[in-house]
């Protein structure tokens, strides 16, 4: 699991429209990385919203919001226009960028035990460093929580 202070972790992924984008071209911004189990899904789809709601107030506070799950950016545009979702949403299928952050982690659910994504929040400072490292958080409410944690950086 990542600790607070740290430089976060540089990575390359696709987004929906399979356009790449480098986490460290966005040094001079604050970031919002929010890792999510699956498209389209209840908690999910609640999430995405919300943090596209407040999109424009992050945006106002020189803020970019991510979110990152390992379906594919097919998936993810999918997801996206049947919601509306105004956050880019990148696509990690093969896990690297989940490892990186220690969001995939066994879980258990009904008794079986099998790897997933820990529903994690990382807020990233303007020099990249991590200020905010949230693990297993909850859906509702979430994204505005997150916009005070901004705004409490400034």
């Amino acid at each position: 699991m990542l600790q607070i202070g740290v430089h976060a972790p540089d990575f390359t992924l696709p987004d929906a429209d399979m356009v790449p984008l480098k986490l460290s071209s966005l040094k001079g911004k604050n970031v919002v990385l929010y890792f999510y189990p699956k498209d389209d899904t209840p908690s999910c789809t609640l999430e995405s919203i919300e943090f596209s709601d407040l999109e424009e107030e992050f945006a106002s506070l020189n803020t970019v919001v991510l979110g990152i799950s390992r379906d594919d950016c097919m998936s993810h545009a999918d997801f996206r226009d049947k919601h509306g979702l105004a956050v880019q949403l990148l696509a990690d299928v093969e896990g690297r960028v989940c490892e990186k952050y220690g969001v995939w982690q066994e879980k258990e659910k009904e008794g079986v035990r099998k790897m997933g994504i820990v529903r994690s929040t990382f807020v990233i400072d303007k020099t990249s460093t991590v200020r905010h490292a949230l693990y297993g958080i909850s859906a509702k409410g979430h994204a505005a929580e997150t916009l005070q944690l901004i705004k409490d950086l400034i």
